[in-house]
């Protein structure tokens, strides 16, 4: 399995912190925040990582990051987004570098309490497909939120003005390598953009799509200032990327 890292975009929701910086290069308690996705990587078992970046800060990552080695990684690519095309758009730069493998997507806003091992190797037994991540949130009217029939998700709703139910999917999926076809079919939302929620729902219309529910708290360190404040102070009382339940 390749691994996908998301760390583009204009961070314009945590400004004016982001106006000389990109977002995923902010602190979170004691590391940069585009560690905790890197590391989520390296400690499920993932070695190869193309990091998608753009705007005027791609050279702070080479910087920082390296090629990867200190955090475990066999391989730590980069390539670059220009402009905002939506998380699909940036997704189907990779497929050059997935080839036709499996992948594991993670925005780089993510941090999760504990690693993903588990489901990696569940995703490597279903053997195509995708797999998605949910975690019960407060307000679900905010986000990509799944409708259930049991444990079997049956549609993801973005931002729904009545929630079927608090379950959010967050921003780590997993992928075979058809994900760049469907990729390929879709069309620009109202925003403009290419939606991961269609990638997702293209899977669920095919009947390939499995979910697990996240273990451990879950933080979206860049929805807004709020958001991060609380992901800094989560992650200084409980840690992250650690071994332990996993869904």
């Amino acid at each position: 399995m390749k691994g996908v890292i998301l760390a583009g975009g204009t961070g314009s929701r945590l400004f004016p912190l982001t106006k000389v910086t990109n977002k995923h290069l902010l602190p979170v308690y004691d590391k940069p925040m585009i560690f905790y996705p890197i590391e989520c990587m390296a400690k499920s078992g993932i070695e190869k990582v193309l990091l998608v970046t753009g705007g005027n800060n791609a050279g702070d990552f080479i910087r920082l990051l390296g090629n990867g080695r200190e955090f475990g990684l066999r391989e730590l690519n980069y390539t670059y987004q220009d402009g905002a095309g939506g998380i699909a758009q940036a997704l189907g730069l990779a497929e050059d570098f997935v080839a036709g493998d499996s992948l594991c997507l993670i925005l780089g806003d993510n941090i999760l309490e504990f690693t993903i091992g588990a489901s990696v190797r569940r995703f490597a037994e279903q053997g195509k497909g995708a797999k998605i991540f949910l975690s019960r949130v407060e307000n679900p009217r905010a986000y990509g939120v799944a409708e259930m029939d049991g444990e079997r998700v049956t549609r993801i709703v973005e931002k729904p003005k009545e929630p079927r139910s608090d379950l959010a999917v967050i921003g780590v999926y997993l992928y075979d390598g058809n994900v760049f076809n469907i990729v390929k079919t879709l069309k620009p939302s109202a925003r403009n953009e290419l939606e991961i929620t269609d990638v997702n729902n293209a899977y669920i219309a095919e009947g390939t799509m499995t979910a697990d529910r996240v273990s451990g708290f879950w933080a979206d360190a860049g929805e807004n200032i709020d958001f991060y404040l609380r992901s800094c102070n989560t992650v200084a009382q409980n840690g992250a990327n650690k071994d332990g339940p996993q869904p």
